[in-house]
């Protein structure tokens, strides 16, 4: 399962970037966004019918 996380801008809380992970990664990115003070959003992205 793939994940897209967004940073957030601290003053008004919109999206300044956004990547997307795989679900072993999303630990590993909450765990440094938490030790920097950063707000994020992750959410389930959408998958491609193979």
């Amino acid at each position: 399962m793939r994940f897209e996380i967004m940073r957030l801008d601290d003053v008004d809380g919109t999206a300044v970037d956004s990547t997307v992970v795989d679900a072993a990664s999303v630990n590993r990115i909450v765990q440094q966004a938490a030790a920097m003070g950063q707000r994020i959003y992750i959410r389930p992205t959408e998958s491609a019918a193979s």
